[in-house]
């Protein structure tokens, strides 16, 4: 009720006001009350910029009288009392207001206006795309000069391992950056979403879920400039398939590690949290890839963490795709054998999982997309 109360004085107060170009009533109010010491208002000034100006505390000081007492006993004060009170008692018959939904706009509607503005807002922040793109680019040629030509290098192990230790460089570089620039801006963005979900504006998982579309063709664009860079200096087979599994494999492996990160921020409650988390994930996931220790040398008890490691689903996607149906031979004194055969004797990397690896990446993004949104609609990390 006492809510209700202030809410009906502001409201009249204002209204009685004239809100518009000149706010006139407010204005004649404050100048004729016979105030002493208020400065005018300047021609073409903004009176409700003017009204906070003159009504701070120094001012009240400075003029030896207080604002609050003058309304209080002024007759505009007794009209509003008289309306409040007036309006305090609903008329006979009539029924409390009541809205079908919570919202103005249906979902659909919610998440087209949600993708439009963080549309703009990434548009809008340079500081976060364009530095993404300069270590997209910057990370192609430091790992394409690293590794130059060594793609078409394949008559022994030790070049396959090479092979191997660039596509692993390349996506866990990107990856990890990925993961922790995304961090900061969506902390910021949901720090708005609280203001603006107070207000009734839309509803969580619109707002989520164009959060996580939005990344969608800065990822494209950034696998894009890495891709065209790598795959040529290292010297991979000129192959139209091979180059679009590398794009597929990339594009995806850049994506779970962007929503990882977002789904970090989602279920921590400030960014420094949320890069711990992320950090500890890191080195469980490089260590359980299959390619620092290959999957058959993985401890049995340990065995079960390399089926639902990301990194390990990438690094055989990537491989199987550039090297699973190679025969080139390799004669060493341990092994003898194609391509192919060493693949799948010491990392169990066979061709027919390109498939499969390709569908489990898609679940990952599915996955921690879905936990982002989840997080979003069911934590509050708002301190008010």
């Amino acid at each position: 009720m006492i809510g209700l109360h202030v809410f009906l004085h502001i409201h009249l107060l204002f209204t009685r006001a004239s809100f518009g170009l000149h706010l006139l009533n407010l204005v004649l109010y404050i100048v004729t009350q016979g105030i002493n010491g208020v400065p005018p208002m300047p021609d073409g000034y903004n009176p409700a910029t003017w009204m906070l100006e003159i009504t701070t505390p120094a001012i009240e000081e400075r003029i030896s009288a207080d604002f609050a007492d003058i309304f209080r006993n002024s007759n505009q004060y007794r009209d509003v009392e008289a309306s409040v009170k007036q309006m305090s008692t609903p008329p006979l018959g009539s029924e409390p207001i009541r809205f079908d939904t919570a919202f103005s706009q249906d979902s659909i509607s919610q998440f087209q206006l949600c993708l439009k503005k963080q549309l703009l807002v990434y548009w809008r922040s340079p500081q976060y795309n364009a530095v993404r793109f300069f270590i997209s680019s910057l990370c192609g040629l430091i790992i394409g000069s690293m590794f130059w030509d060594i793609g078409s290098k394949r008559d022994s192990s030790i070049h396959i391992v090479t092979i191997m230790g660039a596509l692993f460089s390349s996506c866990i570089f990107l990856g990890s950056s990925n993961a922790s620039s995304v961090q900061p801006v969506v902390s910021i963005e949901r720090t708005v979403f609280y203001r603006e979900k107070a207000a009734g504006m839309y509803a969580p998982f619109p707002y989520a879920a164009a959060q996580a579309l939005v990344e969608i063709p800065y990822l494209a664009a950034q696998t894009l400039i890495c891709i065209i860079i790598t795959y040529f200096m290292i010297g991979f087979e000129r192959s139209l398939r091979k180059f679009v599994l590398y794009i597929v494999f990339m594009f995806l492996t850049l994506t779970y590690f962007t929503f990882y990160g977002m789904m970090a921020i989602g279920v921590t409650p400030n960014p420094h949290m949320a890069a711990i988390v992320t950090s500890a994930f890191y080195s469980l996931w490089n260590l359980q890839s299959g390619f620092l220790l290959p999957k058959r040398l993985i401890p049995k008890w340990w065995i079960w963490f390399n089926y639902i490691d990301p990194v390990a689903w990438t690094l055989q996607g990537l491989i199987t795709s550039q090297l699973g149906d190679v025969e080139s031979m390799i004669i060493e004194d341990k092994f003898r054998g194609t391509v192919k055969e060493f693949l799948k004797v010491y990392y169990d990397f066979g061709p027919g999982m390109i498939g499969i690896s390709a569908a489990v990446l898609i679940g990952f993004c599915l996955l921690f997309c879905v936990a982002f949104m989840a997080s979003i609609r069911y934590f509050n990390f708002q301190k008010r």
